[in-house]
């Protein structure tokens, strides 16, 4: 474990750009492993949904590409991108791609990976599209496993709680 805040580890922007949790989210964010070619790569856009209807209340949707599940993720950044944007209309942030478990798992998800699910589990990313809301003040506050569509009501009622009214 580390000792920085979750909020200012340092990340890496799709782009290439240096940045942090706290840069890219003025208030909540859902931090979401995310693969161009998995069966769950639709839920690309149950999450720009969710990124368009809670923005202006202070969510912020951050997707993190990762290759570590069946090489579903094989794509450049620049690949990436335009998937993203040309195929689901995505605007949310995109960081690097990013090791989310084994030896060379990134010290956000060291972090995140940390925070149980609904059943008490915590410990490694089960596959694509795994979700974590982390609240205004930094703090994970739920875990949600990969078939959890974005716009499921627990999920919904989570980012409601953590929002300002």
């Amino acid at each position: 474990m580390t000792d920085t805040a979750l909020t200012e580890i340092p990340l890496t922007t799709l782009d290439g750009k240096a940045t942090t949790l706290a840069e890219l989210a003025d208030g909540a964010a859902l931090v979401v492993n995310v693969a161009s070619k998995c069966g769950l790569t639709p839920q690309y856009s149950g999450l720009e949904k969710l990124a368009q209807e809670y923005g202006e209340r202070g969510l912020t949707v951050i997707g993190v590409p990762c290759n570590q599940f069946m090489g579903q993720e094989p794509g450049t950044a620049e690949e990436i991108q335009t998937f993203c944007s040309t195929t689901y209309g995505v605007t949310f942030p995109l960081l690097a791609k990013t090791d989310v478990n084994g030896a060379e798992r990134h010290p956000l998800y060291a972090q995140l990976t940390a925070t149980a699910d609904d059943d008490g589990q915590a410990g490694d990313i089960q596959w694509n599209f795994e979700k974590f809301l982390i609240a205004p003040d930094g703090t994970v506050v739920k875990r949600f496993r990969p078939r959890t569509e974005p716009d499921a009501p627990e999920v919904i009622s989570a980012i409601e709680e953590v929002l300002p009214r």
